[in-house]
């Protein structure tokens, strides 16, 4: 007895422990799988929620996020929400959706133009627009509260003949036997002449409809995309012609530069551009201005801006015009996430991290990674080393921890001579660089059939002057979403017409900004050009282009919101005295 009351306490709890996972909860909360790339701030402002509430449903996920991991995410009720979320479940269907939340098909594609029938999965979060579900319910509850007149059930009264019968009377007025039966339930006792019987409505015959499966809804659901003669084209940035911080107004002045190149190669290619130009100022009041002109509601894609307090105006209007909208270099803003027509080129740190991750281990599998603990670390790479780490644990990769200042007999005391030995610096520093390398060095030079390899951070682009000799000797690797050797043909010929045009050449700076400017300008002018207002729809296609120095991986934030550039390099300064980009698409 004893022994069945402790299994059912134990079935007890256990129902108890899954049914959160298991089930949708419509009210407080839906469910959100982590992926990859993925951080709390991200999440949050994807649901347009605080941090503060996602820990408050999972306490400890501030510690530890992992992609796969299921989170609790509040339905937010505080602000005043025209949509509301829905995690898929097990057996649902776009249709069924519709029915559920009284919703169009129509009106849930809209909403989320980043879902399809092959997406359309358990666990994907959808957005469903409310304000149409509540307006369906009010407009339910009006005509139920207003009655009809009563109608009587009887469209007549029958005075029944001699001879008539109940088959005679129903073949009459077009009714089933059954259905006079039910009317008038003595007839069970038989019919009698000159009595008086109700003949009721016939019944409507119910019509059949086949349910539509997701594929015929999204199919039906297709938007027929625009084709462009001429694109229209709008640079919002702070050019400061009227004075301004000198170095970002000459920055932005040579993307600007770059960007008329690209203008003037694609018209040579018989492409059409309306190129309109903007200095955005400093400002929340210059933006507004700018937004007010008639002719901006006309571009197909505006460029900028620059500031992150003039993003969201901008983002917004782009929204409301349905203009595609390229932030060139913010990656700290979170309208990408809720906005569908922005296409963000800078990645935000957790992404960009996650790839770097992912590329790591696909590059060096089974290598001996040991992290350089950096004196001098200001913790600029604090988040990038705890997620390497991490990431190593979750893969079962042991890794080791030195200090940087460690000399080199201790140094090659961690190496393993039968695996790639890899140094990973906690900064990005210069100084971290000038303290590491030469010990570094000896180590190699003492471990001649030893691989060893020095892995570090996009920044050591602008050290490569100071350190290429040690870079070339110890077969160093960066990570970097921009890279261009001035060697390669693309960048020789696109040197040669910058110092053509503007008779000088680009500032000395990673990245060159006259090269962004060329390399976006040509990217989105093309793509409208070519595919037309839909070109995201060729992002496959698009993605495997070879700009100059940005590189392009474009994926969706979420199935409502905009686009993230996911796209990272690997840099190597071989042995050989090579420089190799690997590129890992």
């Amino acid at each position: 007895m004893n022994s069945l009351k402790s299994l059912y306490v134990a079935l007890l709890f256990a129902g108890f422990s899954i049914s959160p996972v298991t089930a949708q909860e419509s009210n407080s909360y839906f469910l959100h799988t982590i992926e990859k790339g993925q951080s709390l701030y991200s999440i949050a402002s994807t649901y347009n929620v605080s941090t503060v509430d996602i820990i408050k449903l999972n306490p400890g996920c501030n510690d530890k996020l992992h992609a796969g991991q299921s989170l609790r995410i509040p339905q937010s009720k505080t602000k005043k929400q025209s949509q509301l979320f829905h995690t898929i479940q097990g057996g649902e269907t776009l249709y069924g959706l519709t029915v559920k939340y009284k919703v169009s098909a129509e009106d849930i594609c809209d909403a989320n133009p980043g879902l399809s029938s092959d997406n359309f999965k358990i666990g994907q979060v959808i957005v469903i627009p409310n304000s149409i579900a509540e307006q369906n319910s009010k407009s339910s509850a009006t005509q139920s509260a207003i009655r009809p007149a009563v109608k009587s059930s009887c469209q007549e009264m029958h005075q029944v003949k001699k001879k008539e019968t109940i088959f005679s009377i129903s073949q009459k007025y077009n009714i089933a036997q059954e259905e006079l039966i039910a009317a008038n339930p003595e007839l069970k006792s038989g019919i009698k002449k000159g009595s008086l019987i109700c003949i009721p409505y016939p019944t409507p015959k119910v019509e059949i409809k086949e349910i539509p499966n997701d594929r015929e809804l999204f199919n039906a659901r297709k938007i027929k995309d625009e084709k462009l003669s001429t694109v229209k084209a709008a640079i919002i940035l702070p050019f400061m012609l009227n004075g301004g911080r000198k170095t970002e107004s000459a920055r932005m002045v040579e993307f600007y530069e770059g960007f008329l190149l690209a203008v003037d190669s694609l018209k040579r290619t018989g492409t059409s551009v309306d190129l309109y130009t903007y200095d955005s100022g400093s400002t929340s009041l210059s933006i507004n201005s700018i937004l007010e002109k008639e002719e901006l509601k006309k571009m197909n894609v505006i460029f900028g801006p620059l500031y992150n307090e003039q993003i969201k105006p901008v983002a917004s209007f782009a929204k409301k015009n349905n203009i595609k909208l390229v932030i060139p270099f913010s990656s700290k803003d979170n309208q990408v996430f809720n906005n569908p027509s922005i296409f963000q080129i800078n990645t935000p740190q957790s992404y960009l991290y996650s790839e770097v991750y992912e590329h790591f281990l696909r590059k060096f599998t089974s290598a001996n990674v040991i992290f350089l603990d950096a004196d001098d670390s200001d913790g600029e790479k604090k988040e990038f080393i705890n997620g390497f780490q991490q990431e190593l644990r979750n893969q079962n990769i042991r890794y080791k921890v030195v200090k940087a200042t460690t000399d080199a007999s201790a140094l090659a005391a961690v190496l393993n001579p039968a695996k790639e030995n890899i140094f990973i610096p906690t900064s990005g520093s210069n100084i971290t660089l000038i303290k590491c390398l030469p010990q570094l060095q000896f180590v190699v030079k003492a471990n001649p059939n030893t691989v060893i390899h020095l892995f570090g951070y996009p920044e050591w682009q602008t050290y490569t002057n100071d350190h290429l000799a040690a870079f070339y000797e110890l077969d160093t690797y960066f990570y970097t979403s921009f890279y261009t050797n001035n060697l390669l043909p693309e960048a020789v010929k696109f040197i040669s017409s910058y110092r053509k045009w503007y008779s000088k050449d680009m500032i000395n700076t990673y990245p060159k900004f006259g090269m962004l400017g060329f390399d976006m300008g040509y990217f989105f002018l093309n793509a409208l050009s070519k595919y037309g207002t839909g070109f995201e729809k060729q992002l496959t296609h698009m993605n495997s282009a070879r700009p100059i120095q940005t590189g392009f991986k474009f994926e969706r934030a979420n199935n409502w919101g905009g686009f993230i550039n996911k796209k990272v390099f690997f840099v190597n300064f071989s042995k050989k005295y090579e420089l190799i980009k690997f590129d890992f698409e």
